[in-house]
């Protein structure tokens, strides 16, 4: 927000240095962006951005010009008299706005202008940007000049270079920057300072931070006319959308120009000047923080079919469209709030007026609205609309209902002094909802143990005072009632905190001390569901893989990228966004797969191998309920080389199932899980020959194999994939906790154990029978070799296991092997039907 420095001081005494003022500002949570110098010397060092311009107070000055006369030589061309106090000098001009004053002789009321001598510089209104040039001497078409008259550009003041700028007849002789040279500040105002998104709020700070006293405007109308009642109606028909609406009227208004001072104010604050009641509205708005709006009331009873009209808020019809003062054709959705008459739609509300009832050079009589808003529903409504205004920006971020009525008041006095007419005694006002004052109690104490600093019940009292807080004290407890333009101040605990910020804010953070902390310190309380998540972060890191985060919003028909039955299971649902970001981001994603799946094929033209996992929730529907169920899933996906190609090597093989498997194995291990088994499984989008199922300790833990070739065609993929979908809440709902074994104090004996089983025998049924011979003695068995051919017969396979012999309590002699050792061969035929293998 712009704020120019005179403005401000129509509201407080400003004797502070201006870098000095900046830096109080921005430590007071109002940071000053950037300081725009318009007609003062820039700083030589500053903390803060600067721009702008400095006018020579010798060569850039107030004058008058005192005739226009034609150029001999041009027609597009004038010339100009000009008296700067103490000589007369020529200067050739080709500004549109004296084409009326030329030839008629010497002008009745001199028009004051600002004036530049030889040797000026200023910025070239011709060149786009901001490009300063030195005025020089020269013959323009035949007629020599050394001087010129300036446009609003020329000086740094606006883009504005059509025509000359001319000055308040009163202005009087001398520098110009003496006259109208101010100093604006650029604050950003964040969404918990938006109550200071108006001069009034600053004013209102730096009151506070100085020490100098707060003013107040005029809010005392001049009530000349006849009561309002009965001159308009009003109706609010959605009091939580709209808790108050003010109407005030004046008539037999003037409309012409602002005068120079509020068109400079208004330039410098970063807006537009119109016409008189328009500037008026604006003007009120930027200085109290109150949108306004002015309508033509003449148009208002020619609705009305020349009876009263009637003010009506509601919500917006189906189908409804409203033409805006931008001339666009808006279409409305249901949720929008309008300003209407029994005609229909006037405006919406708190974003924008209607076209029909705009402001003209032929109106008269003005019926002037102040309103207040739901600040979500205007939020909703400008991004809908995607239209954006200073009256929105403010609504948006929430405006107090008392200031309805003090932006009217102050409006009609505008009013009136700009463009005269009559003010009907009274105000229309409809209050159904005043939101209800709260008090928050605090003590010294509290700030003390906050802020770490000592301050008086009276000292607090009077920084709160400062910033209009209502402060009532017993003993050292004090009551505090935020000012009526205040909506961040919450209640209880809340509230507290936000008292301590305030007073934190006015005092100073760059004077509060550094403390030890004083308070006892909490006990420390793991997380064990975040712990065991980040070891399984840490684990899959350490085995080579990357971690990933995808959008949690997507499409349908993303997801039925990795269905083989699209139609079938179109019919999910989902959790739709109310306002998505864009059409392919519009639900809440049922499958995490289908998001890494995305990332593997945007990258597997990139990289040669790629092992990437992603831990994340995905969102299923609840039948009657609102909200999702969100289930935590860890998802795996391998693709490309084993390994990455390396001068010494061959050329590495591509990464299959296996490779998953021993990455799941050896994250299961290291979770310490209990027995894991591996069984055949078809489960989309996995290929059927190739995709097993996780059990842990006889639960489902998910499902891994390579992708099914229709599902894989449907993707830009480089190398086959092969992908993990598990259950993470299982994996951590799992004690970790597990027994430890001494480490053995008597050697092992190794052997090895080949056996030929029928092709439909698994691998993990063979161990399972060879560790059940003798649970206590056989320490490991794995599995080293697998073998099918001729030698063994059709459908037959071999498997070589390598198997530990230890005991816990003595060396093992080969007697104890061959009893053992029989035995398994014994369990072995008899349940798996398999052979030795000599």
């Amino acid at each position: 927000m712009k704020v120019p420095l005179s403005w401000l001081k129509d509201y407080v005494e400003i004797n502070t240095p201006v870098e000095e003022l900046i830096h109080r500002l921005t430590l007071a949570g109002l940071e000053v962006e950037e300081v725009h110098y318009v007609g003062y010397p820039l700083p030589e060092h500053s903390e803060t951005k600067v721009g702008g311009l400095a006018w020579d107070p010798e060569k850039i000055v107030v004058a008058e010009v005192l005739e226009v006369l034609p150029h001999p030589d041009a027609d597009r061309l004038v010339l100009c008299r000009i008296n700067d106090g103490q000589t007369e000098e020529t200067a050739v001009t080709g500004a549109p706005n004296l084409y009326d004053y030329k030839g008629k002789g010497p002008l009745e009321q001199p028009l004051k202008v600002a004036y530049a001598k030889e040797g000026s510089v200023l910025y070239d209104g011709h060149q786009p940007g901001w490009v300063t040039a030195t005025l020089k001497a020269t013959k323009i078409r035949g007629v020599r000049s050394t001087s010129m008259v300036c446009s609003e550009k020329e000086l740094g003041i606006s883009e504005e270079h059509e025509g000359i700028m001319i000055l308040d007849p009163d202005t009087p002789f001398g520098p110009l920057v003496n006259a109208i040279g101010d100093i604006v500040f650029d604050i950003a105002i964040t969404p918990n300072i938006a109550r200071n998104a108006n001069i009034l709020g600053v004013a209102r700070e730096i009151a506070a931070l100085t020490g100098e006293t707060f003013k107040q405007p005029d809010y005392k109308v001049p009530w000349e006319g006849g009561s309002i009642e009965g001159r308009v109606g009003l109706e609010i028909r959605n009091p939580e959308l709209n808790p108050r609406f003010v109407l005030g009227l004046i008539e037999g208004v003037t409309i012409k120009p602002s005068p120079i001072w509020l068109q400079l104010r208004l330039r410098m604050a970063g807006m537009r000047p119109i016409n008189n009641i328009v500037d008026a509205t604006n003007y009120a708005m930027l200085e109290i923080g109150e949108p306004l709006h002015a309508f033509d009331y003449d148009i208002l009873k020619q609705r009305a079919k020349g009876g009263m009209p009637t003010i009506i808020t509601r919500q917006a019809k189906p189908g409804e469209k409203i033409t805006t003062l931008d001339d666009v054709e808006r279409n409305l959705e249901e949720f929008m709030v309008l300003v209407t008459d029994t005609a229909g739609a006037l405006s919406i509300a708190g974003v924008m007026g209607g076209a029909e009832s705009e402001v003209t050079e032929n109106t008269r009589n003005i019926l002037l609205e102040g309103a207040n808003w739901d600040l979500i529903n205007i939020r909703r409504s400008t991004s809908t609309l995607k239209l954006d205004s200073e009256a929105s920006y403010r609504f948006a971020r929430g405006v107090h209902p008392s200031m309805s009525e003090l932006g009217v008041r102050r409006c009609l006095i505008l009013m009136h002094q700009l463009a005269g007419g009559v003010i009907a005694e009274g105000l229309m006002d409809k209050y159904p909802l005043p939101p209800e004052p709260s008090t928050v109690t605090i003590t010294p104490t509290d700030v003390q143990r906050n802020l770490g600093i000592d301050l008086s019940p009276e000292e607090i009292s009077e920084i709160l005072c400062k910033l209009e807080f209502k402060v009532e004290s017993s003993g050292s407890s004090l009551s505090v009632t935020p000012p009526d333009f205040r909506l961040d101040i919450g209640e209880g605990i809340i509230g507290k905190a936000d008292l301590m910020e305030e007073i934190a804010r006015i005092y100073g953070y760059d004077r509060i001390p550094e403390t030890m902390i004083a308070d006892t310190i909490p006990p420390q309380v793991g997380n064990p569901a975040f712990e065991k998540e980040e070891t399984i972060r840490d684990t899959l890191v350490r085995l080579g893989l990357q971690e990933i985060v995808t959008y949690r919003l997507t499409a349908p028909e993303r997801e039925q990228r990795i269905e083989l039955n699209t139609e079938t299971n179109a019919s999910n649902p989902y959790i739709e966004i109310a306002n998505p970001i864009s059409t392919d981001r519009s639900v809440m994603r049922r499958s995490l797969l289908a998001s890494m799946l995305e990332i593997v094929e945007k990258n597997a033209r990139t990289r040669d191998r790629l092992a990437l996992f992603e831990i994340s929730p995905v969102f299923l529907p609840q039948p009657g309920q609102d909200l999702p169920e969100e289930k935590q899933k860890l998802v795996i996906a391998l693709s490309g080389k084993r390994s990455q190609p390396h001068w010494q090597a061959g050329d590495p093989e591509s990464m299959n199932f296996y490779d998953l498997k021993g990455i799941l194995a050896d994250l299961f291990s290291s979770l310490q899980r209990g027995e894991v088994k591996y069984s055949p499984a078809q489960a989309e989008p996995f290929h059927p020959g190739k995709c097993a199922e996780i059990r842990i300790q006889e639960q489902i833990a998910g499902v891994f194999g390579e992708l099914h070739p229709q599902i894989a065609k449907r993707y830009d993929f480089i190398a086959p994939v092969v992908a993990a979908n598990l259950d993470l809440e299982l994996l951590l709902s799992f004690s970790d906790r597990f027994d430890v074994e001494p480490v053995p104090a008597y050697p092992p004996v190794l052997e090895d154990l080949a056996v030929v089983v029928d092709e439909t025998v698994l691998a993990e049924d063979v161990e399972a029978v060879i560790r059940k011979a003798d649970k206590t003695v056989i320490a490991d068995v794995r599995l080293f070799d697998m073998y099918r051919g001729d030698q063994i017969g059709s459908g037959k396979k071999s498997l070589a296991y390598s198997v530990v012999y230890q005991a816990p309590d003595r060396t093992l002699t080969d007697q104890d092997v061959g009893k053992i050792r029989r035995k398994v061969i014994h369990l072995l035929e008899r349940e798996l039907h398999a052979e030795l293998r000599s």
